[in-house]
């Protein structure tokens, strides 16, 4: 097996939280120009593409529909589509969580005696670190899409759903391709320019030996249909195509919530995915396969259906919107936050708007950046208008607000928390705010008129420092009306 470097382990946890990571992302002025040309491109297209459909609102509305529909009937159509895919000759595998889907897709690969797996791009593998647990094992796990292959060459994590490396320019590119594609098998490119054409020509070459002596392929999964047990990848390369076609034994590993009822509801997705993602009428590659077919393609075909936190999601009547999600990166594209730090920020494998809320629904508010995440937004709404399945950004981000306060706060409770409980006890009788009155104006007394300056209370002092503040009058308003009011009559 040619050696292969990958990041570490576990790599997205060394990031620091959004606040502090976002900090430095925008002290990278190359990185601001790079996302700033590709997502204003990136969201052009879209414009034009959505603007030739004109049901394209309805189509929303509908892709919002059928997602809603899945989610409130979800145990059924899993189970439709295993017994569906069962009957094709696909073995199907369940997934509680990283770790089991890990473990299954190593011990099939074990099992096969292959050293190394071929791999279409997948948002899922990133989330679960399969790459850095299959080399743990001694297997190396090959990145297939151009974006994917440039992120693994230069030992980088990727920035963006659907292009991982929007983060690098072509100049970028060239030198992780001159000094690394001959680390690994193949020839060094040599005398190649920063040409587009000439980087995809040297990525065909590095890649092609691989595609040819692959026994064993790894994909995730754009939809499955429930009724048919039909898989469906789409993809702009090719490199899908020959990973689905060459290799002996292919491994999907698939989210939960991608599954779709019927062939008739696919379609609508075919049209809202592509115009939302590429700004393309249509993916130029768009697989489906349902089983094995003798002689053609691989013959020993697994689906691994993962969870990994997305039930949690789905208990959350207010969250489980984010689970419509079909990883179109139209929200990346339009956040200005987003366009400024970059996906890294994000200390997650999703980033921009839909990392923000579905990062830390998979994985609860235990870990500092998930509580972090939803806070990382303006709450402009522009995420809103142009997720292609209507998911409610702004009012998810403000739930997950509050439950990230009351995390925080129910383990080390805040001197405004306190402040707050005193202020309420104040309120709640007459005979409270009397006895509160009485102190201040003992205060008043002592101080004589004199202006407040710093107190010893940390945050009351801060407060001072900018305000010219007035000490409590030495008489309160009750005392002033019982002096000159006591006796009037009504």
């Amino acid at each position: 097996m040619t050696e292969r470097r990958t990041p570490e382990p576990g790599s997205w946890l060394g990031i620091p939280p959004f606040p502090k990571a976002a900090k430095s992302a925008l002290e990278n002025a190359e990185q601001r120009k790079n996302l700033r040309h590709a997502t204003g491109t990136i969201r052009a297209k879209r414009v034009a593409r959505a603007a030739e459909v004109p049901d394209w609102e309805e189509l929303r509305t509908a892709g919002a529909q059928i997602k809603d529909r899945v989610a409130r009937h979800l145990e059924h159509y899993l189970l439709q589509a295993e017994a569906a895919m069962t009957a094709a000759g696909i073995t199907v595998h369940w997934a509680r969580d990283a770790d089991d889907a890990n473990r299954i897709v190593t011990e099939i690969a074990q099992a096969k005696g292959v050293d190394e797996v071929v791999k279409i791009k997948s948002m899922v593998t990133q989330e679960i670190d399969l790459n850095e647990h299959l080399e743990a094992n001694g297997i190396a796990a090959w990145e297939t899409d151009l974006a994917e292959l440039i992120v693994q060459l230069g030992h980088d994590l990727p920035s963006h759903i659907l292009v991982p490396a929007i983060h690098r320019n072509r100049s970028e590119v060239r030198e992780i391709f001159t000094t690394e594609m001959g680390r690994y098998g193949t020839p060094a490119p040599e005398g190649i320019s920063d040409n587009p054409a000439e980087l995809t020509d040297a990525a065909r070459t590095h890649l092609r030996e691989k595609f040819l002596r692959a026994k064993m392929a790894v994909s995730g999964g754009n939809f499955i249909v429930a009724e048919t047990g039909t898989l469906v990848v789409v993809e702009s390369e090719g490199n899908g195509r020959m990973c689905l076609t060459l290799p002996e034994t292919m491994v999907s590993i698939v989210g939960i919530e991608k599954i779709v009822p019927t062939l008739q509801d696919l379609e609508v997705f075919l049209k809202l995915l592509p115009r939302s993602s590429t700004g393309e009428r249509m993916n130029p590659y768009t697989s489906f396969w349902t089983g094995v077919t003798p002689g053609d393609g691989p013959q020993d075909l697994h689906v691994v259906l993962l969870d990994n936190g997305r039930t949690n999601a789905l208990a959350d009547p207010h969250g489980r919107a984010a689970l419509r999600c079909i990883r179109c990166s139209a929200c990346l594209n339009i956040c200005p936050v987003y366009e400024r730090v970059g996906g890294h920020a994000y200390g997650s494998p999703y980033p921009g708007p839909i990392g923000a809320i579905l990062g830390p629904q998979l994985r609860g508010m235990d870990n500092p950046n998930d509580r972090a995440l939803p806070f990382a937004s303006t709450l402009c709404g522009a995420c809103n208008e142009v997720c292609p399945v209507r998911i409610p950004f702004t009012d998810i981000l403000v739930h997950l607000r509050h439950k990230a306060v009351e995390y925080k706060t129910a383990k080390h409770p805040t001197g405004e928390q306190a402040l707050m409980k005193g202020a309420g006890w104040l309120m709640a009788d007459g005979s409270h705010l009397e006895t509160a009155q009485q102190a201040s104006q003992l205060a008043g007394k002592v101080l004589r008129g004199k202006w407040l300056g710093p107190l010893p209370i940390p945050i009351a002092s801060r407060w001072l420092q900018a305000r010219d503040v007035e000490a409590p009058p030495a008489q309160t308003f009750r005392q002033w009306w019982k002096d000159n009011h006591e006796g009037d009559q009504q």
